[in-house]
């Protein structure tokens, strides 16, 4: 590993879990598969095949490993994981009316509305036949319960989303929802096929709830504060579809009465003009709103590394703080 190059975590953690992921592209491939609707597998290769770090199928494969499985349905748990993780971004697309995701089209531009939700609901079906097949039902119990918890948290974002009434425990509640559901249970559901010790089954937990909301606070912040060409988002994408994100949040807490009817009109009212972006911009800067919330973002990064004491000494553990920290090393 060269100094001027250094393997990334998550690339480090792939490299270790190599068969087994190989396994997983395997079985995804077999399982997105349709023999009488041949736009499902061509939707679906286009998200599953876009170059996203799998970073949800491989904290399974990686709980499992870690806590000595050696069986073959972490593989089936893990494409189970990826499947709903591409169901729900197919559907987040439509609903966010979004043109890009990972620096490529959409699904819907690129095919329509319909499409993307009828074969995200396809990848829903095909993740409960996948996690059936484990033969468990706390297994099953998990991941349905995810699916649903994220579920809720998009609705409750639908409402909580353009609501300038909306909190700091509102956010957290709608992030632990639509990204930190599926973190925790990727995790949970590797120990639990492992039949690791009730302990460890909940420090895997911890550590993806708290790995998922750094994540997510970590990708609201870039929306304000990214490059477009490393994010493969737009730079405001979020004040344009009127998303009250934590940055804002935090400033409209700070608002006079100017201020607050700026981001009433902008957020609340959807009335955004040429050069309201640059103004929400100075806003978050004069109340510090960004510095706030990456000092969150950090915080709960640590959260997840402490999680993950009570767990055995392993290479895969180190990787796993590692991966901690590589999630805010964008704002660090």
């Amino acid at each position: 590993m060269s100094l001027d190059n250094p393997t990334k975590p998550h690339e480090a953690l792939a490299a270790h879990l190599e068969g087994d992921l190989a396994d997983v592209n395997t079985l995804i491939r077999a399982r997105m598969a349709s023999k009488h609707a041949p736009r499902i597998p061509e939707v679906t290769a286009h998200l599953v095949e876009a170059g996203g770090k799998r970073l949800r199928p491989m904290l399974t494969l990686a709980a499992a490993r870690l806590c000595g499985y050696a069986g073959a349905y972490h593989i089936h748990l893990a494409a189970t994981v990826e499947f709903i993780h591409t169901a729900t971004l197919l559907h987040d697309d439509v609903v966010d009316e979004s043109e890009q995701r990972r620096g490529r089209p959409t699904a819907n531009l690129l095919w329509d509305n319909q499409s993307s939700v009828l074969v995200g609901d396809y990848l829903f079906a095909r993740s409960f036949q996948l996690m059936t097949e484990t033969g468990n039902m706390r297994v099953l119990e998990i991941l349905s319960n995810a699916s649903a918890t994220i579920a809720e948290g998009e609705v409750l974002q639908l409402t909580a989303a353009q609501d300038l009434a909306t909190t700091e425990e509102i956010y957290l509640q709608v992030v632990r929802g639509k990204t930190a559901a599926l973190f925790s249970a990727a995790c949970e559901v590797g120990g639990v096929i492992a039949a690791a010790d009730p302990a460890q089954i909940q420090a895997l937990y911890d550590y993806g709830d708290a790995l998922g909301v750094a994540f997510q606070i970590v990708d609201d912040l870039l929306d304000y504060s990214g490059d477009a060409t490393a994010t493969g988002k737009n730079i405001g994408d979020d004040f344009r579809e009127r998303k009250l994100t934590l940055p804002v949040i935090k400033a409209v807490a700070k608002a006079a009465a100017d201020e607050r009817a700026f981001w009433t009109r902008t957020i609340q009212k959807g009335r955004q003009d040429d050069g309201d972006l640059d103004e929400a911009l100075r806003l978050l800067a004069k109340h510090g709103a960004m510095e706030e919330t990456r000092a969150e973002a950090l915080a709960w990064s640590s959260k997840a590394k402490e999680a993950l004491d009570p767990l055995p000494d392993h290479p895969i553990k180190t990787m796993l703080r590692d991966i901690a920290d590589y999630v805010v090393a964008r704002i660090s």
